[in-house]
């Protein structure tokens, strides 16, 4: 019993650290000031943001060989202090440059670190039959944070300045997720998690496959891409979400998309972590690209406020799918022990569909003043992504393992 109260409170710690690690995605907020407030371009505004995404996957990748072979406390610790710190420093920034540097370079560097230790530390305290749901639930936190985030983000710009708002965010991320970050780590090495009642064991040899032999694979390709193109288009509604209303609905004031936003993106985490440990992962993906890519085809249309809630939904269940699904296809087809840097190496795909998604963006709104050149653009992604989900099996450990002893 006290060992599953141990992976109980694991578990709640890296939910609570993701929700403030989470402010990845409140920047809509952010942005929204940067363009109105001080009179940013909407590629300015969106920079520190694109880059906080790929320093974010570049550094989830340092981060998962790190704990891999150290353990998650350590890096966890610095990443939170690296959060803290870079929204104290952008406090101080005045010019796109100087946020990029401050949010997109430490911050995000943050974010990396300390999301990279989470879910490996938390799915060897659980049974592996519970994958899904522990990597939807951790991920959740990520992605609920701007429920409360963009309200009060708001809040803060609008008393304070935008300035001060990345001041108190710091210190609040500093005062909270840092000591959390200590009562994280991994289970004894002769840790055995508690099967759940009538599990029946599988017979498959338990998989142990490396980065190396990873890349030795189609799969890891087919997820790389449905990966980076589904990604692109999430990020682009949720980096977007409230330029998106002013300019086809000419609602000024659309913080609470956000939060509709966040609460579907969390939510989708949850329900597809266990719905792909009924069903599995690759399957839980196609029905989130079929709903993500009609979705995307129809958002051009959405001009009032019931229609952009409905897209907001959908676009948030179909982002939250992946942040929940992706991880433990890892840990299915490749294992465990490896995790880390197993699932660093796909999450490039995450950092270059950061880059994507908001570029896309920008490039449409400022050239043409909508974004419906960025939604058909996305959705012919989408429809690649379903293509390859319907054509991706999963992958053969035992010959990949004898193939790669004989090589």
């Amino acid at each position: 019993m006290k060992k599953f109260d141990r992976a109980m409170q694991i578990l709640v710690a890296g939910f609570c650290i993701n929700l403030c690690m989470g402010i990845l995605y409140a920047w809509s907020v952010f942005k929204k000031a940067l363009v109105v407030d001080l009179g940013w371009s909407n590629a300015d505004a969106s920079l520190p943001y694109t880059v906080a995404i790929i320093t974010f996957a570049l550094s989830l990748l340092v981060a998962g060989i790190l704990q891999d072979r150290m353990g998650p406390r350590r890096v966890l610790i610095l990443g939170t202090v690296m959060v803290g710190l870079g929204m104290i420093i952008s406090s101080f920034a005045t010019t796109p440059m100087m946020l990029v540097l401050t949010f997109g370079i430490m911050t995000g560097s943050g974010i990396g670190f300390g999301y990279a230790c989470l879910s490996p530390s938390a799915m060897k305290w659980f049974h592996p039959s519970k994958k899904g749901l522990v990597n939807g639930l951790i991920a959740a936190g990520f992605g609920l944070a701007a429920v409360y985030l963009a309200p009060l983000t708001s809040a803060l710009i609008a008393e304070y300045g935008i300035n001060t708002s990345f001041l108190v965010l710091g210190v609040a991320v500093l005062v909270i997720a840092v000591p959390l970050a200590f009562t994280i780590n991994n289970p004894p090495a002769d840790y055995v998690p508690e099967a759940p009642a009538g599990y029946k064991a599988k017979s498959d040899k338990p998989v142990d496959i490396n980065w190396r032999g990873m890349l030795k694979t189609p799969q890891f390709y087919s997820l790389w891409v449905m990966y980076a193109f589904a990604s692109a288009a999430g990020l682009m509604i949720i980096g977007n979400i409230t330029s998106i209303a002013a300019t086809q609905a000419n609602i000024t004031d659309a913080a609470y998309l956000v939060v509709i936003l966040a609460i579907f993106n969390s939510g989708g985490r949850v329900v597809a972590g266990i719905l792909s440990d009924k069903i599995g992962g690759v399957k839980t993906l196609m029905i989130a690209f079929v709903m993500q890519g009609i979705n995307m085809v129809m958002f051009a249309t959405f001009n009032s406020e019931f229609t952009l809630i409905i897209g907001a939904a959908v676009a948030g269940v179909g982002y939250g799918t992946l942040l929940a699904v992706f991880p433990s296809i890892i840990a299915d087809f490749y294992g465990l022990k490896n995790y880390g840097a197993n699932y660093g190496v796909l999450y490039t795909a995450w950092g270059v569909s950061g880059f994507i998604g908001p570029v896309v963006a920008a490039f449409a709104v400022d050239t043409t003043g909508t974004y419906t050149l960025a939604y058909t653009v996305c959705s012919v992604m989408i429809a690649v992504a379903v293509v390859l989900s319907v054509i991706t099996k999963k992958v053969d450990a035992a010959a990949l393992e004898k193939k790669l002893a004989t090589v």
